[in-house]
C-alpha cells in the first residue's frame, strides 16, 4: 500500500479519510432528542438503504468528505426502522427519499437532499 501511495498520492485506506461518529437511529424518541439537542448544535440526519448501491456509493463519498465535528451525525437504516423514517416525514414535512441528508437546526429542517446531492449540502 505505501508503494502505491507514494507513486500515485493517494490510498484506498479508509484511516486516510475523515471518519463519522455515526450515531445509529434506531428508536422514535431520538426525533424528539433530535428537536431538542437542534437548540444548541445542528443535527443531521443520513437515511440509508443498505440495499441500494447508490446510497452505499453516497453513503461513501459522504464519509470522505471533510465533516463538522460540532455536528450530531445519526445513521438510519431505512430497511430495518422503515418507521423512524415515515415518523420524520410527518414532523419535518419533507419527502423521503433514500439515500437522503436532513439538517436540522431549531426544530426545523435548514437543508436536504438525496443521492448525488448530498454531497452539495454545506453546513
Amino acid at each position: 500500500m505505501g508503494i502505491i501511495k507514494n507513486l500515485f498520492g493517494k490510498s484506498n485506506d479508509k484511516a486516510d479519510y475523515p471518519s463519522i461518529n455515526w450515531i445509529p437511529l434506531t428508536e422514535h424518541k431520538q426525533l424528539t432528542e433530535i428537536i431538542q439537542n437542534s437548540n444548541l448544535k445542528y443535527q443531521a440526519i443520513f437515511k440509508h438503504s443498505t440495499r441500494c448501491g447508490i446510497s452505499r456509493s453516497v453513503l461513501k463519498q459522504f464519509e470522505r468528505q471533510e465533516n463538522n465535528e460540532s455536528i450530531d451525525f445519526y445513521y438510519l437504516d431505512l430497511l430495518s426502522y422503515r418507521a423512524i423514517s415515515d415518523e420524520i416525514v410527518e414532523k419535518f414535512g419533507v419527502m423521503h427519499q433514500s439515500p437522503q441528508l436532513l439538517v436540522i437546526k431549531e426544530g426545523a429542517v435548514v437543508a436536504h437532499g438525496s443521492h448525488y446531492d448530498i454531497m452539495t449540502i454545506k453546513i
